[in-house]
């Protein structure tokens, strides 16, 4: 077969057809990147452990030179990424990961020149589940805070724009798809606003843990070297201090992965989330009350040319789709393992970068089509100028208000079902005795384009609020 290589031949479309869109995330998801992030976990382990024992917290029978930790240092600062490849032909022989990701560093660090003694601290009491374990939540937690919650903000500040610039921009609202009372398309936006920024705080309260234990979880070979330290102490601090992820301090051979199911359910509820908000405003493209702008050069339908499909809202309701079937999967998946452990939660960890990649396309498909919208103020008048009945409620309220206890029931008399103008509604209004003048001169003077309620002063001051916590006042 021939040798069919590039992105037209990618087996998925995260690395084909959307790959320039998501190129990004390698940086953060890839084998390369976990490659990386091993590298980096290992080699802060060995500089944890000298700091600890310089302090004394430790007794190991070593002495590591400061050539030792100038070298582990800089090593650690460099571009961890430029070796992912040396690991990966080793781990050709090992047919183990982490393992390869030792004898990569033993073999670097012996031509840097440094001591056996040293050498002999790469992967120290440590599983390969400590390492993976702690790389994971690295990635995941870069992600989260430099991908994830940025996006999500960008969406919030979009909406949150477009809320006060259509604020006093009365609609229908449809309930159960009929015709119900009127609101505004900015504080129907800035509903969705509120809802993300809900989430936001959920993605920023998400805890990324991490636990360094040993082989079952109870520092057994840690023991056996000194057992007079504190390894839970070193442990925490490691997971803490040096690597800034939450300890997990009871743990199996794994760390049992119930934040990751947590963020992948708050990744779900965003998703979920985004999915109303773009089948909403495909609603309103359908009715007219949204404009699309278009590029000359692109097109619509293959046969229909007058068409302007709304379809980065379409493939954002795909991809978020996609995006909540592996998140939940993987939140039930992840959390169950075998006695101390088994091997199914290595391969499924692999592919959650295919959940991530679906939800930023989602994400970027979802910005770019609320950036392509302006609202088309003639069809929202017009559709309220031929719906008088939406001030049935109004008057039912007021006449409820000066004892007429019949006024559901004579409102649905004149207006279900039925075709009637706003004189109908008036000629009813002067026939109320009960009620007061002045009353009748107010709702006189009501139509559907101004029976808001509070929707423009709601809109005004939780948009203000969210723009300004966004950092977009």
């Amino acid at each position: 077969m021939e040798n069919l290589q590039g992105p037209l031949w990618a087996l998925s479309s995260l690395d084909g057809r959307y790959h320039k869109k998501l190129d990004h995330l390698k940086t953060y998801l890839s084998e390369g990147a976990l490659m990386s992030s091993r590298i980096e976990v290992e080699l802060k382990w060995m500089l944890h452990l000298v700091s600890q024992m310089r302090s004394s917290k430790l007794r190991l029978p070593w002495e590591v030179t400061e050539h030792d930790v100038k070298t582990l240092s800089n090593l650690v600062e460099s571009d961890l990424k430029a070796y992912a490849s040396d690991v990966k032909d080793i781990e050709k022989q090992t047919n183990h990961d982490v393992k390869a990701v030792e004898y990569f560093l033993r073999n670097k660090l012996k031509n840097e020149g440094v001591s056996e003694n040293t050498l002999a601290m790469i992967h120290f009491a440590c599983t390969s589940e400590d390492i993976n374990n702690l790389s994971y939540s690295l990635l995941h937690k870069k992600v989260n805070d430099e991908i994830i919650v940025p996006g999500t903000s960008q969406i919030i500040q979009q909406l949150s724009q477009k809320a006060l610039k259509f604020q006093n921009s009365a609609m229908m609202s449809r309930t159960h798809g009929q015709h119900a009372s009127p609101t505004t398309m900015g504080k129907e936006l800035l509903v969705f606003a509120h809802r993300f920024d809900k989430i936001v705080d959920a993605l920023n309260r998400t805890c990324f843990y991490g636990k360094m234990n040993g082989a079952v979880g109870n520092y057994n070979a840690h023991m056996t070297i000194d057992p007079q330290a504190d390894w839970e102490s070193i442990a925490q601090s490691f997971v803490e201090d040096t690597l800034a992820l939450t300890w997990n301090p009871l743990t199996t051979q794994i760390e049992n992965h119930d934040g990751l199911s947590l963020w992948c359910q708050t990744l779900q509820n965003f998703a979920t989330v985004s999915i109303d908000l773009a089948q909403d405003i495909w609603g309103y493209i359908s009715l007219g009350y949204f404009k699309q702008t278009f590029l000359e050069h692109e097109v619509g339908s293959s046969t229909m040319p007058h068409k302007i499909n709304p379809i980065d809202f379409e493939n954002a309701e795909g991809n978020f789709g996609v995006a909540i079937n592996l998140g939940e999967f993987f939140a039930r998946k992840l959390p169950v393992s075998r006695w101390q452990r088994d091997l199914s939660d290595s391969t499924v960890l692999r592919v959650i970068s295919q959940m991530i990649g679906h939800h930023v396309l989602a994400q970027t498909s979802l910005l770019k089509g609320l950036s392509k919208i302006t609202i088309d103020e003639e069809t929202l008048s017009l559709d309220l100028k031929n719906s008088p009945e939406l001030l049935s409620e109004p008057l039912q309220t007021i006449m409820r208000a000066y004892g007429i206890k019949d006024a559901y029931e004579r409102l649905k008399k004149l207006t279900r079902g039925q075709t009637f103008t706003l004189d109908h509604l008036h000629s009813l209004l002067n026939d109320c005795h009960e009620i007061p003048e002045f009353e009748k001169e107010k709702f006189l003077k009501l139509t559907p384009e101004t029976y808001l309620g509070l929707a423009p002063d709601l809109t005004k001051k939780y948009a203000s609020r969210l723009l300004e916590k966004y950092s977009m006042a």
